[in-house]
């Protein structure tokens, strides 16, 4: 009975570990969103990362629930935290982007909100136990990996240019902490749902982390470039890391 306990206290503590940090990779794009309200344009910024990141709120919040999977109540704390900044991010996106690309966010979004009210109105009406939680837990789990996926590009980005200058250190580290949290909690809690998508997002923010370490150097090579190109009239568009950055907040 005591060592059940014991796992209880530790699912609970990595749960709140994880809201902790989940939480500060969804507060990340602030920053990006007050320069859009404040040139009223989204420039060159993509508002795809925000949709799929809210795709994944939505059927983690779902998958939390009770009547889906007990025990993961904390779960659906965070998706809902981060979901309700997310549907904002999308408006202030919708609100702001030119009209070509607001027909285009409109339409992933109807589709996102169609492809969650299917699969939550099947799990409710037509299944029950273990066959609700598969269908809930594989949406769950591919979401996720889609989200933790994004930063594919910009690693390979870091790779073919020898810098981490795309690369934020520390949202790496928050990505790593936060995936690395849930990770745990699903094993704790024996759940293959939480566990699998979190491992991967864990592996994949170690190797962000591998390559800082390896290219960090390079970094500071084009700090030095950089200041030279402003001293000569000739500053690299700050946009364009901007919008690597995006990549990494889904």
């Amino acid at each position: 009975m005591a060592h059940v306990h014991v796992i209880r206290i530790l699912h609970t503590t990595f749960g709140i570990f994880g809201n902790v940090f989940g939480i500060l990779l969804f507060l990340s794009p602030m920053i990006t969103f007050k320069r859009i309200i404040m040139k009223r344009s989204t420039e060159k910024f993509s508002g795809v990362p925000y949709l799929m990141s809210l795709f994944n709120c939505l059927f983690s919040a779902w998958y939390g629930l009770p009547f889906v999977s007990p025990n993961n109540t904390l779960l659906t704390v965070l998706a809902s935290i981060g979901g309700a900044l997310e549907a904002i991010y999308v408006l202030i996106f919708l609100i702001f982007a030119p009209k070509k690309e607001k027909f285009k966010i409109s339409g992933i979004l109807f589709l996102i909100i169609s492809i969650f009210s299917i699969v939550a109105l099947v799990s409710v009406l037509t299944l029950h136990g273990d066959k609700r939680k598969l269908l809930c837990g594989l949406a769950f789990a591919i979401t996720c990996i889609m989200m933790f996926g994004a930063p594919l590009t910009v690693m390979r980005q870091v790779i073919k240019s020898k810098s981490v200058e795309y690369m934020p250190f520390f949202l790496s580290l928050s990505i790593f902490n936060s995936s690395t949290s849930w990770a745990i909690y699903g094993l704790l809690g024996k759940d293959p749902y939480i566990i699998v998508p979190n491992s991967i997002g864990s592996l994949l923010a170690c190797v962000q982390l591998i390559l800082y370490a390896i290219y960090r150097d390079s970094k500071k090579k084009l700090d030095v470039e950089m200041e030279g190109s402003i001293e000569t009239g000739h500053e690299k568009p700050q946009i364009e890391i901007q919008k690597n950055m995006e990549t990494y907040t889904l």
